[in-house]
């Protein structure tokens, strides 16, 4: 049983201290979290939760993101998970075509919450999530991400593994909380195919069926302990034919949090190679001004999920390669303020549209999901070609964002909700989470009411 053998691994490990190189990934996971929710919160998915359940609010161990409101474990998680995965910032497990941190984290705060987990706890369930999660997600793909979201599916098994680990569930029990989580996992891609609020709920709903198995297995809820590689389990019906002992194998070595990517732009991560390579075509004096054409090749899977040549809405912008190539042209960054009502009718993002054109790379194509490549060919006014070719995206484990630009990110995102003075001790708190020894201490003064 493949379930046993994961929670296995997260039970022994906990006479281990996590290595150093762990601890901080973990750490850098959380801060990016915060990083994605905070402006999310305010966003239409998170905003309509908090007024659809506004009779579970008010009272309850847990708490909302950045305000504080306190919630019911569940509900919180559903709604901070919301949130985090809305502007589009959430980090990425490549293999795996996964957002582990969305789900996993909302997950593991709100039970540490119930039970006041210390800081190290916290990242532990966190690390301990992102390996069971990550490692699920690459062992079903390319295949499981034809139909379905692999956040909504997976997310909810990372989930549970998380806030099993923050409740110390014996080996027995760990297992039952996977299993009851696998067989509760749910998200279809068609839902983020079109401008719908769904794609950010599938993420909330993990966040919140994990928490719930883990909960409920805490308790003696039993669940299919092969529901995950069963003949007719999660495998076998949402997969092809996935490699379940190579899942297991290297079990932490290394741990898959490790090997994150951290979002550099607030869109969908299969624009991020072509954004990135035009980027680079900008610094080195490309002007959107002078642009007679713009051809992009990439891999299919990206031309598929972010091929949208004429987007309407800021979520349909946010999956489209022309629009974020544009926008990178011509503002020289594609985070939330590429995406507002001004920009998408910039005349300029507009015109540069209608000149770009996508192409499959077979090359690219053959690397994907373990290579995420694109070349943008710029064609100006004199007729001269400007190429650059991006072989991976910025953010990801080959090309990490420091600790610095992420600090960056961090204010970037954070600053504009709480202020700078209760974002500098928000961010400070939560870069000092290994020594933070009850995570409700982290409060609502931290992460403060929007200024």
């Amino acid at each position: 049983m493949v379930l046993r053998r994961f929670a296995d691994f997260a039970v022994t490990q906990r006479d281990t201290a996590l290595p150093p190189d762990v601890t901080h990934a973990a750490t850098r996971a959380v801060v990016d979290w915060f990083a994605a929710t905070i402006p999310g919160a305010d966003m239409a998915p998170a905003r309509i939760l908090r007024e659809t359940l506004a009779d579970e609010l008010g009272d309850g161990p847990a708490r909302l993101v950045p305000d504080g409101v306190r919630a019911r474990p569940r509900t919180a998680a559903l709604i901070n998970s919301t949130a985090s995965h809305t502007a589009e910032l959430d980090d990425i497990y490549r293999e795996g075509l996964y957002h582990p941190g969305s789900p996993t984290v909302a997950a593991a705060l709100a039970a540490a919450e119930v039970v006041g987990a210390s800081g190290p706890a916290v990242l532990r369930a966190v690390a301990v999530g992102y390996e069971i999660g990550d490692r699920i997600a690459a062992a079903v793909q390319p295949d499981h991400y034809t139909f379905w979201h692999t956040t909504g599916t997976v997310g909810t098994i990372g989930a549970a593994a998380a806030a099993a680990e923050i409740l110390g569930l014996d080996a027995d029990r760990f297992t039952h909380a996977l299993a009851t989580a696998t067989t509760m996992a749910a998200g279809l891609q068609q839902a983020f195919r079109s401008d719908a609020m769904s794609k950010p709920l599938h993420a909330g709903h993990a966040a919140e069926q994990g928490l719930l198995a883990a909960m409920a297995a805490a308790r003696g809820l039993t669940g299919a302990t092969d529901v995950l590689d069963g003949p007719a389990g999660f495998g076998a019906a949402m997969s092809g034919r996935p490699d379940w002992d190579a899942a297991v194998a290297e079990l932490g070595r290394p741990w898959c949090i490790t090997r994150a990517t951290v979002k550099n732009h607030s869109c969908c991560g299969h624009t991020f190679a072509a954004v990135d390579a035009a980027l680079a075509l900008r610094a080195e004096g490309v002007r959107a001004a002078d642009v007679r054409e713009i051809r992009v090749g990439t891999y299919s899977t990206a031309t598929k999920v972010a091929g949208n040549s004429d987007p309407k809405t800021d979520f349909e912008a946010k999956f489209s390669i022309a629009y974020c190539v544009a926008a990178a042209l011509h503002l020289g960054s594609v985070r939330l303020a590429a995406f507002t009502d001004e920009r998408l009718g910039d005349p300029v993002i507009r015109a540069l549209m209608t000149r770009t054109t996508l192409d499959v790379d077979p090359q690219f194509d053959e690397g994907f999901p373990g290579m995420r490549a694109a070349r943008v060919v710029v064609v100006d006014s004199a007729g001269v070609e400007h190429a650059y070719v991006r072989m991976t995206r910025k953010g990801d484990p080959d090309d990490p964002l420091t600790d610095a630009e992420l600090r960056a990110k961090f204010t970037d995102l954070v600053a504009p909700v709480l202020g700078a003075d209760r974002c500098d001790a928000l961010g400070t708190a939560l870069w000092n989470l290994a020594e933070l020894a009850d995570v409700r201490r982290l409060g609502a003064e931290p992460a403060g009411a929007p200024a």
